[in-house]
């Protein structure tokens, strides 16, 4: 392809970023002290013909007729009261006079082609690093399967991941390390806002073969006289984990404390005891060899929520990533229902 063909594909493809950016404004284009006033489409026209160099090549630049195109060329010329073309050789190249006219309107072009580059950049992301955390209940799937769909969205963005305790989102979001904490417990602070994400549920789970196994659910009942696997109190998530048993009254000592869900579940399936743990931890592919799930029969409560820092705007791939994360959470809650 010509660097002349190039051009005109180029000047085509950008006539619908000009109609929305100028909208129904007129250009000033200034000469020697005096404001004409040029519509879009009489600028749209002059440019046209200075890339195409003949009337019939830019009406077809345009898609309208050659006459449309020789009417709105004379009237624009009276109406500035100078002649813009004068025709050599069979084309039509700038007049002395219109230099400075045609300069302003390169300009505007070029103004226009900026303005749709940095339009596409921004919406695939292009030039940006977006930083998340997630606690590692929501870290181990969720969180990787809604950053896949932001991806597919954004192919451009650049991404940072972290895997954080619910007490460490307060720093990371406050002293700007991160834009989004997805969480497993509503911080009270003045300087986050909290968003809740999804309520799921808890679920009782212990090795293949055990005897809970021949029920549909299990009572937190019959879990205390097993062997438990649980997070300690002085934790947010193991208060969580804690609190069926609280409210029923329960009083449970844990034969093994550990720090996540995930290193519960592996636990769990090595045959060292059961466990209650919440269901986004249990979400995605089977990762998890020698374990049960059951439902439990109690009612039982676990909330996910998004927490920004309240006085930072947030992006537009912050909230693309929180329609994400919903939307996975929901899919796990339909998928654990339906097994």
């Amino acid at each position: 392809m010509s660097a002349s063909d190039a051009t005109l594909r180029r000047t085509k493809r950008n006539i619908e970023y000009r109609d929305w950016w100028f909208g129904k404004h007129n250009v000033n284009l200034f000469r020697e002290g005096t404001i004409q006033m040029l519509t879009l489409r009489q600028i749209e026209v002059i440019r046209a013909v200075t890339v195409a160099g003949t009337v019939k090549g830019a009406a077809e630049l345009l898609g309208v007729s050659a006459p449309g195109i020789s009417r709105l060329m004379k009237h624009t010329e009276s109406q500035l009261g100078i002649r813009l073309f004068s025709r050599t050789h069979g084309r039509y190249v700038p007049t002395d006079e219109a230099r400075d006219i045609f300069s302003q309107v390169t300009a505007v072009f070029k103004s226009v082609e900026n303005l749709q580059y940095s339009i596409e950049a921004l919406k695939a992301g292009q030039g940006r690093v977006a930083a998340f955390a997630a606690v590692p209940s929501i870290a181990h799937h969720v969180l990787p399967a809604a950053v896949a769909r932001l991806a597919a969205r954004f192919p451009d963005l650049r991404m940072s991941l972290n895997t954080i305790k619910i007490e460490e989102a307060i720093d990371y979001l406050l002293l700007g390390r991160g834009e989004i904490a997805l969480l497993s417990y509503k911080l009270d602070h003045p300087g986050l806002t909290m968003q809740l994400l999804h309520a799921g549920r808890l679920m009782a789970i212990f090795p293949t073969g055990h005897r809970l196994a021949a029920k549909d659910h299990v009572s937190v009942q019959s879990l205390v006289s097993e062997r438990l696997i649980g997070v300690g109190l002085d934790d947010p998530y193991g208060r969580i984990l804690h609190e069926p048993f609280r409210q029923n009254g329960l009083d449970v000592e844990y034969a093994i404390l550990a720090r996540t869900g995930e290193m519960i579940a592996s636990l769990v399936g090595r045959g060292l005891g059961v466990a209650i743990i919440d269901e986004f931890s249990l979400a995605g592919p089977s990762r998890y060899p020698g374990i049960e799930i059951r439902p439990i029969a109690e009612p039982t409560a676990f909330r996910a929520y998004a927490a920004f820092n309240a006085n930072t705007p947030r992006s537009v791939f912050a909230d693309a990533l929180v329609e994400q994360v919903k939307a996975e959470m929901s899919g796990a809650t339909a998928a654990r229902a339906r097994t």
